[in-house]
C-alpha cells in the first residue's frame, strides 16, 4: 500500500515477504557490529584548573546531569561559545516566587460540633490533696513556738487556768489548733511568732536555770537584762556550774537542741581533786555505765595539774543530768569547779560573767540548717 508521500508502505512489504525481512535484519546486525578500535589511548595530563567542590545541587548556570546540549534540542547557542555546554548560557535569575511553607496545623471544629479535646502524653501522676493552709498542731507546741514558754511549762499554765481560747479557759493541753488566733495568756492575746533569736549568756555560779524557784532561790532571770525578750534556756546548768548558757525565743528550736539524737556537742572544763591518768580518761570514749545508767561517748583529755587538782576537758553529746560530775566521781575525783565553754559552734570566749550577747541571724540560720 502506498503511504502518505506516495511510496510503498514498509510495514506492508514486510508482511508480504518474510524472507526479505530476515535478510534485512541480518544485514543490519552485521553493519551495526564494529570491531574494537586498535588505536592507542592517549592519557590526558591532569588539568591545572582547580576542581570545584561538588555539592548536592548544581550551580544555577550549569547543565543538569543527563541533559542534552542546547543545540541538540534545537535551540540557538550564543555566538563564539562552544556548542553543547552551558558556558555561554546566561545564568538563570533566581525565582521571586516565595517558597512554599506548610501552614500550621489548626484544629477546626465542625459547624455545630465541639472540638475534640487535646490528649496530653504526659505520664499520669497522683494529684496531691489540696492543703487547707497551716497544719493543725497541739496548742502547747504552738505556744512554745511563739516563745511563751516550754511545752512542760505551758501544760502547767493550762492546768492553772491561765490560757484561754475565745474567752473560754482551756482545760487540756491536747487542744488542736491551726493558729493562735483568739488565744490569750493571762488575759493578753498571743502575737504571731517572730523569727527565732539566740543569745549567749555567761551564767555565774549561785543561780538556778529555771523561771522561778519555790524556795525563793535566785534564778538566771534575776540576772538577765530587762530589755531582753522572753527567752527560754537550752538545757540546764547546775546552781554551782558556770559558763555558756544558750537562750532562745523559739520553743521548737529549744526542744530540737536538747534531744540526744541531735548530737550537738557540749564542752566542759572541770577542776577536780584526786588522781587520774590519761588512759583512764581515754577509756570513756566507749561510754560507761554507772548505777544502771548508760552514758554515751565522752572525749576526755587531761589538760594540766595544779597540786592535787587537775584540769580536765570533756566533750559529750547527750547532756544527761549531772553527767560530768557523776562520771568524774566514778573515776575517784571530786569536782570543785565546772565551766561549760562551748555548745555546738557557739563558744564562751571572752564574754564576761553575767553578760548577754545575741547571735547574728545569719549564723543562726546556717546552724539550724546543719542540724539533723
Amino acid at each position: 500500500m502506498p503511504n502518505e508521500r506516495g511510496g510503498a508502505c514498509p510495514v506492508a512489504a514486510m508482511k508480504a515477504c518474510p524472507a526479505q525481512l530476515g535478510g534485512a535484519m541480518s544485514l543490519f546486525v552485521s553493519f551495526s557490529h564494529k570491531p574494537p578500535s586498535r588505536r592507542k589511548k592517549t592519557v590526558q595530563p591532569p588539568s591545572k584548573k582547580k576542581a570545584s567542590r561538588k555539592g548536592p545541587f548544581p550551580s544555577p548556570g550549569a547543565p543538569s546531569r543527563g541533559a542534552r546540549p542546547e543545540a541538540a534540542r534545537g535551540g540557538a547557542t550564543k555566538a563564539g561559545g562552544p556548542k553543547g555546554d552551558g558556558a555561554g548560557k546566561p545564568a538563570r535569575p533566581p525565582s521571586k516566587k516565595p517558597a512554599f511553607k506548610k501552614p500550621p496545623f489548626k484544629e477546626h471544629a465542625a459547624a455545630g460540633r465541639p472540638a475534640a479535646p487535646k490528649v496530653s502524653h504526659v505520664r499520669a501522676t497522683a494529684t496531691p490533696a489540696p492543703t487547707t493552709g497551716k497544719e493543725p498542731q497541739r496548742i502547747a507546741k504552738l505556744l512554745a513556738r511563739a516563745g511563751i514558754a516550754s511545752r512542760r511549762e505551758i501544760e502547767r499554765m493550762i492546768a492553772e487556768g491561765r490560757i484561754a481560747l475565745d474567752g473560754k479557759v482551756l482545760e487540756t493541753p491536747a487542744t488542736i489548733l491551726t493558729s493562735l488566733h483568739g488565744v490569750t495568756v493571762d488575759g493578753q492575746p498571743v502575737a504571731a511568732p517572730a523569727p527565732a533569736r539566740l543569745f549567749l549568756f555567761h551564767k555565774p555560779t549561785g543561780y538556778l536555770t529555771t523561771e522561778r524557784d519555790p524556795r525563793g532561790r535566785p534564778t538566771i532571770y534575776d540576772r538577765l537584762p530587762a530589755d531582753l525578750p522572753r527567752v527560754m534556756p537550752i538545757g540546764r546548768l547546775d546552781m554551782t556550774t558556770e559558763g555558756l548558757l544558750l537562750l532562745t525565743t523559739d520553743g521548737e528550736f529549744k526542744r530540737q537542741m536538747e534531744l540526744p539524737a541531735t548530737g550537738v556537742p557540749r564542752t566542759y572544763r572541770a577542776r577536780a581533786f584526786g588522781e587520774v591518768s590519761q588512759t583512764q580518761l581515754e577509756d570513756l570514749i566507749e561510754g560507761v555505765e554507772i548505777e544502771g545508767i548508760r552514758y554515751g561517748r565522752i572525749d576526755a583529755n587531761l589538760e594540766r595539774r595544779t597540786g592535787r587538782n587537775q584540769w580536765i576537758e570533756m566533750t559529750l553529746t547527750e547532756g544527761k543530768n549531772r553527767e560530768v560530775r557523776r562520771v568524774l566521781e566514778y573515776l575517784g575525783l571530786q569536782v570543785n569547779r565546772l565551766i561549760r565553754t562551748s555548745y555546738g559552734p557557739f563558744s564562751l570566749g571572752e564574754l564576761p560573767s553575767g553578760a548577754v550577747e545575741e547571735v547574728r541571724q545569719h549564723d543562726l540560720i546556717v546552724f539550724r540548717k546543719s542540724l539533723k
